[in-house]
């Protein structure tokens, strides 16, 4: 009876000694199970933990980050650019935002074309050549550099695990344009070689003469030529940040440009000069926040 009663008794009382000795050491078990993991398991799981309490912290109205920075791509109704942008956070909805863009603005209508082959005769043989490809009618490149100041506003937060933040963006600054003119390498019988490059305020008769083109110069030609136009822009966009680590950075930005400079430009020869310039884009954005 007494070995009965032992074992009843064991039974009984053996659950609530297991629950009390995992409720005693379960610190240290974590720490153990914690110390069998690689460093950089290690150091993934810490940041894993870290950033859900971030998480929870902004949730619950904390300005968690303070600043952050971003690159990225603009295809533009009429060219494109490259961008930085560096934000500081004033509150969890708004932010000061500085940027710097480098781009070109190109005319709609104008077509990269290939020329016709030219051919040389020398005795007993001749050689046919093809030129670079060359816009037909172009009369300069227009490269911008703009520096501008602006805010963003949040008004659709993401989930705690993922979704998509929505924000708004407005600003504007200080432009410099910068006109180089456009050559191409023409027909030349007074010249050595046979051809010559000419822009379109040299010979705009030659210039638009097809018959007579060879092909395109390329882009190092006419940098000391450039004329520097000052002038100021605006923009506004929408910012769609999809990223599921909320410390990376990652959007599509849709939008907008306002551009006005001090001289009328001339991109097409043959297009009326102007100083005001409209255009919509699609941006690709990576950054971060600290």
């Amino acid at each position: 009876m007494k070995v009965k009663h032992f074992i009843l008794f064991s039974f009984i009382i053996f659950p609530f000694l297991l629950q009390a000795q995992t409720s005693n050491n379960g610190v240290d078990t974590a720490s153990t199970t914690n110390s069998y993991l690689s460093p950089r398991m290690q150091r993934k799981l810490q940041k894993r933990q870290q950033l859900k309490k971030l998480i929870v912290q902004e949730e619950d109205g904390a300005l968690v980050y303070r600043k952050q920075w971003a690159i990225g791509l603009k295809l533009n109704t009429d060219g494109y650019g490259f961008f930085y942008e560096h934000g500081k956070y004033k509150s969890l909805k708004r932010s000061n935002l500085w940027w710097l863009e480098l781009g070109e603005k190109k005319s709609q209508n104008q077509q990269k074309q290939s020329p016709q082959p030219t051919t040389t005769s020398y005795p007993g043989f001749s050689i046919v050549s093809v030129g670079n490809s060359f816009v037909y009618g172009k009369e300069n490149n227009f490269y911008q550099v703009k520096v501008g100041f602006g805010r963003q506003l949040r008004i659709g937060s993401k989930g705690s695990n993922n979704g998509v933040a929505v924000s708004a963006i407005y600003g504007g600054g200080l432009s410099l344009g910068l006109e180089k003119p456009y050559y191409l390498e023409v027909l030349d019988s007074t010249s050595q070689s046979g051809t010559t490059d000419i822009r379109y305020s040299d010979n705009s008769a030659k210039f638009l003469d097809l018959n007579s083109i060879v092909g395109g110069t390329g882009f190092s030609k006419g940098f000391g030529s450039i004329t520097v136009v000052p002038g100021v822009h605006a923009r506004g966009s929408l910012r769609f940040d999809y990223g599921k680590n909320r410390q990376v950075l990652s959007a599509l930005e849709v939008g907008f440009h306002v551009d006005y400079y001090s001289k009328k430009i001339t991109i097409m020869a043959q297009n009326p000069a102007q100083n005001l310039f409209f255009d919509t884009y699609v941006a690709i954005d990576f950054g971060g926040r600290k």
